[in-house]
């Protein structure tokens, strides 16, 4: 069925970082009718544990949309409330697993706005696992919602190059900028009547994409030299790897935001540190990574100059 124009859609946005803030701008600057926003709730953030909303919370509270924060999806007043608001669809980016009378409710149904090419990289952390694993690209998916996580049928999809200096943040943002392009188009199709959406297939070669931890953030200095460098952009600026130096009698834990990867053949043991005045490397196999930009234990993030102006070193110095 084709809808007569733009105002015969009432859409309901369910989001909650900065990423799900440009595709929610990207409707409202094109006059899409947003009767509903839903996004986490407000909660303690900071070390002065300050009540904070959610990005997108803040920019709907700005444009003057209806904002919902449901701490139970399955609630009664909030399912009323839901449809109340009389929507015909629904498009979710960087929410919540729904339940089924949430995402079975509009007419149009619902879809989800996915930052991989599904089915490849499933689950929370698309971006960082791309980059982690080495991939040279990858891309946006919308496809609609179902009973399982991140598999149901696929509406459209665009891939994008991942450059090899690329980390997880400037992947991000040129994913979130790709994604409001590609949501807007699906939502297009659904007013025009013209979506046409295809099954998943799963086969063996696809990777997941599961959330990560703090403990799966330590760097193995054992491990190759480009892997080392691919895991740790995959992982700047957050959640961050991380590693420990021994400094004599001290164990520093570092943060590691930035690095360049030199290819050369050495003679030196492996997480072995090479320092000069301005130049702090790290050697491994195959190499050595070279620290830009890291993070001391109560510091602020620092160019390695900075650290090595405040920091005495005791030769020979390791990571681990």
């Amino acid at each position: 069925m084709s809808l007569d124009n733009s105002k015969d859609l009432r859409i309901v946005f369910m989001g909650t970082p900065e990423f799900a803030v440009t595709i929610l701008d990207e409707l409202v600057r094109n006059n899409y009718k947003v009767v509903g926003v839903i996004t986490a709730a407000d909660k303690p953030a900071g070390r002065g544990r300050k009540i904070n909303s959610s990005a997108v919370k803040k920019y709907a509270v700005e444009k003057g949309l209806n904002v919902l924060q449901p701490t139970n999806l399955k609630a009664d007043p909030f399912i009323k409330e839901l449809k109340d608001l009389n929507a015909n669809l629904q498009i979710v980016v960087a929410f919540r697993m729904l339940p089924k009378v949430v995402w079975a409710m509009p007419s149009h149904g619902t879809f989800n706005l996915h930052a991989s090419l599904l089915p490849n990289y499933r689950g929370a952390a698309p971006i960082n696992w791309a980059i982690i694993n080495g991939e040279q690209k990858t891309g946006v998916t919308t496809f609609f919602i179902d009973d399982k996580i991140d598999t149901g049928a696929i509406i459209l999809q665009e891939e994008i190059a991942i450059e090899p200096d690329d980390d997880a943040g400037s992947l991000h943002d040129r994913l979130m900028y790709l994604g409001a392009k590609v949501v807007l188009q699906t939502v297009k199709e659904v007013e025009k009547g013209t979506i046409i959406s295809k099954g998943q297939e799963w086969n063996m070669e696809y990777k997941m994409a599961p959330k990560i931890h703090k403990e799966t953030c330590e760097i193995n200095w054992k491990h190759p030299l480009d892997t080392i460098y691919d895991f740790i952009r995959g992982l700047s600026p957050y959640p961050t790897a991380w590693t420990t130096l021994l400094n004599g009698e001290e164990s520093l834990s570092l943060k590691i935001f930035k690095v360049i990867k030199e290819e050369e053949q050495h003679d030196h043991a492996v997480g072995m540190v090479v320092f000069g005045k301005k130049e702090m490397k790290v050697a491994v196999n195959g190499g050595y990574i070279n620290l830009l930009e890291i993070q001391l234990p109560g510091k602020r993030k620092m160019h390695i100059g900075d650290v090595l102006n405040g920091l005495k070193l005791i030769n020979p110095v390791a990571v681990v």
